[in-house]
This record gives structure tokens, C-alpha cells and sequence, in this order.
């Protein structure tokens, strides 16, 4: 499993498309909630959260751990999402209020130049999101540089291929109807083992590096659902698919189905999937 970008990788365009994609997607992928519930919990309690701490939640989105993080610090303390693409926090910040939550704090900002001072934030959290970035060591860096000392960071990731098969059923889809794309995205699997994590926590200055898996299943009632969960967690990918020919697109809905044969269960599937959790200090 590499961690490097793939050659000829343009970080730029590939920062665009990933903006432009979770734009498109905010409220579809704030109303998945429910599907990953488990996995936030989990991140949450691992990062131990205290009343009155200040927290950055990093790769935001929608503010899904961000809102219920911030109800574990208030009100002495506050939470600061932040997200490269604007309208996922606007979407955030409109359900916080809905929710009683006003005081969210919400700041569009790459992950790899984070406009904070140094020190700013007790902890941070970083949800499925490490491995989007085109180089998640400096993005790493630049979190241990805004956390004050002592501070934690608590991170999930996808874990290796093989054992998530919610994602990986619809990349052989897409791999077995598309043609290779010119210049590959890096993979969303790349950081899901303690080989790859580690040592980039270690490089960028954490120590007491704690891994834990967690395991989770999902439910859909036919292909479809599953199709368009995978669509609203995507971001880039799922920007690149709905620029394909609409005839490009259905054919994909429709074989979706074959790659989810040996999940079928009674009249639906039930698919599975796995993250590896990272908590750690800053000196």
C-alpha cells in the first residue's frame, strides 16, 4: 500500500474538483449521517473530549462531528469547523442553529495551510478525511503546529481495501464499466494500516500514538440506495461521474447490482466496511 500521490498528480486540479464535488453533495451527505453514526461515535469517544476545551474539526464537511463535539465542550468551550469547501460548512452552520447550537464556529481553510496560530486548539479531530489530502504529512504538520502542547489529535481513516467492501464494490464498477482515468486519483484506502499512519504521525511530531479498528455494516433496501450513498460520501469522484454522459451514468446505477450480488440479504444488502482510528499527543 503506497502513500504517495501517483505521478503526474496535480494537487491543484485535484483540490478544485474535490471542492466543486462536496459543494455539490452537502446536504445529500449531512442527510448520510445515520449510515456512519457508529464511526463518529467512536472517533468522538477516543478523542475524550473535555468541557471548556477548545476543538478544530478539520475536513468538516457539514459539521457532523463538530456539532455533537461541540456539545460535549460547551459552554466554556467552542468548536471551530473548518473545510475547503465553503458550502459544507454553510450547510453545517444551518443545521447547528436548527439544532439549539449558534455558536459553531465555521472558517473555509486548506488543511494544508491552516490560517490558525500556533497553539490555538486543545484538540483536533480529522473524520475520513487525512487520506483526501494530497500531502497529508504536511497537513499532519500543520496540525501539530495549531494544537498547544499536550494537545491531542484524534483521526479516522478508511481501512485497507479488502475490508471495506462499501466503498470497493462500487470502485469495481466504476473500474470494470470506465476506462483507467489518465491520471489516477490516490487512493482512499492508502493510510489504513498502522505501517502507513504511524510513521506519519511519528514524522510530524506526535507521540502516544494509539490504532484501534471499527468495524460497522450498512444497510440498503436495493442497489440504487447503495449507489447514491457511495455518490454522497465521494466528493471528487462523484464530481467526475456526473460529468458522464447521462447514458454513462444509468449503465452504472444498473450494474452496480452485479458488483453487490454476494451482499444480498432477504430483500436487501447488507455491506460492511472498517476504519482505523489514530489518537495522539503533541509534546
Amino acid at each position: 500500500m503506497t502513500t504517495h500521490t501517483p505521478e503526474g498528480f496535480d494537487a491543484r486540479r485535484f483540490k478544485s474538483l474535490e471542492r466543486s464535488g462536496f459543494n455539490r453533495i452537502a446536504a445529500r451527505y449531512a442527510d448520510g449521517a445515520p449510515l456512519r453514526a457508529s464511526l463518529q461515535a467512536a472517533l468522538l469517544d477516543a478523542a475524550a473530549l473535555a468541557p471548556g476545551e477548545h476543538v478544530l474539526d478539520l475536513a468538516a464537511g457539514p459539521g457532523l462531528l463538530a456539532r455533537d463535539a461541540a456539545r460535549r465542550v460547551l459552554p466554556d468551550g467552542w468548536v471551530l469547523a473548518s473545510d475547503i469547501a465553503e458550502a459544507m460548512l454553510a450547510e453545517g452552520l444551518q443545521r447547528a442553529t436548527q439544532e439549539g447550537l449558534p455558536d459553531l464556529l465555521a472558517t473555509a481553510c486548506d488543511a494544508e495551510h491552516l490560517a490558525f496560530a500556533d497553539g490555538s486548539f486543545d484538540a483536533a479531530l480529522l473524520g475520513l478525511g487525512l487520506f483526501i489530502f494530497p500531502d497529508p504529512a504536511r497537513a499532519l504538520s500543520e496540525l501539530h503546529r495549531v494544537l498547544r502542547p499536550g494537545g491531542r489529535i484524534a483521526l479516522s481513516v478508511w481501512s485497507p481495501r479488502e475490508d471495506v467492501p462499501l466503498i470497493a464494490r462500487a470502485q469495481d464498477c466504476i473500474a470494470r464499466l470506465l476506462p483507467a482515468p489518465k491520471v489516477p486519483r490516490p487512493s482512499v484506502f492508502r493510510l489504513g494500516t498502522a505501517e502507513a499512519l504511524n510513521p506519519l504521525l511519528q514524522a510530524a511530531g506526535f507521540n502516544g500514538v494509539k490504532l484501534e479498528p471499527h468495524a460497522f455494516t450498512c444497510r440498503f433496501a436495493c442497489a440504487d440506495d447503495y449507489w447514491q450513498a457511495f455518490l454522497d460520501l465521494a466528493g471528487g469522484a462523484a464530481e467526475a461521474l456526473s460529468r458522464l454522459p447521462e447514458a454513462t451514468q444509468a449503465r452504472l446505477r444498473e450494474e452496480v447490482a452485479t458488483e453487490l450480488a454476494s451482499h444480498r440479504e432477504g430483500d436487501g444488502y447488507t455491506v460492511g466496511g472498517s476504519v482505523l482510528i489514530a489518537t495522539a499527543q503533541r509534546d
